[in-house]
């Protein structure tokens, strides 16, 4: 009788333990649940979201992704507008990458609460803004939604891809808002 306590006992603490492995390695390797902070990413997602990134896949223009501060100890969520080697423009609130005009329709909710004739996001080269005229290579150049209450890549500069933590992929806090990103 003993004998099968400690076995059953046994096999619980052998199957939690691994388990636990499985968690730590998806947890370090895979993937992880942030909670947003700040409303620099509003209306696309609101101060606690939780979110879960990715730690695999390629970045690719407009993603949205969580990075170690440059200026601070915590993480920020902003979304890619520059990879490395483009050039990026803002003129009358229109966004060009590469020369090339681009819609950002995550910023319609934002420009409505704005009069029609200012501009949500103001002016800019990465020239007058950074001082480079291109994204250099192993950085991103990222943007929050929320443009006029955003600190972003127009104040700390260029982020490190070696600060990634990774990508958003799916928001499952509010229920109500679950789903992949805009």
């Amino acid at each position: 009788m003993q004998k099968d306590i400690k076995s059953e006992v046994f096999s619980w603490v052998k199957s939690i333990l691994f388990a636990l492995i499985i968690v730590f390695i998806c947890n370090q390797f895979l993937f992880t649940p942030v909670i947003v902070k700040g409303k620099s990413m509003e209306p696309t997602y609101e101060n606690n979201d939780r979110i879960v990134v990715t730690k695999i896949g390629k970045i690719e223009h407009f993603d949205m992704v969580v990075f170690h501060a440059p200026d601070a100890d915590k993480e920020y969520i902003k979304r890619v507008i520059g990879l490395p080697g483009d050039s990026v423009e803002m003129k009358k609130d229109l966004l060009y990458i590469n020369g090339k005009k681009y819609t950002e329709p995550y910023l319609k909710t934002k420009k409505e609460e704005i009069p029609p004739e200012e501009n949500l996001t103001e002016n800019f080269t990465l020239q007058n803004l950074l001082g480079k005229s291109k994204v250099p290579n192993g950085y991103l150049f990222v943007m929050g939604d929320n443009r006029r209450d955003s600190w972003d890549g127009r104040r700390f500069g260029f982020i490190s891809e070696e600060s990634l933590v990774g990508k958003v992929e799916f928001r499952f806090y509010p229920l109500n808002e679950l789903g992949m990103p805009q």
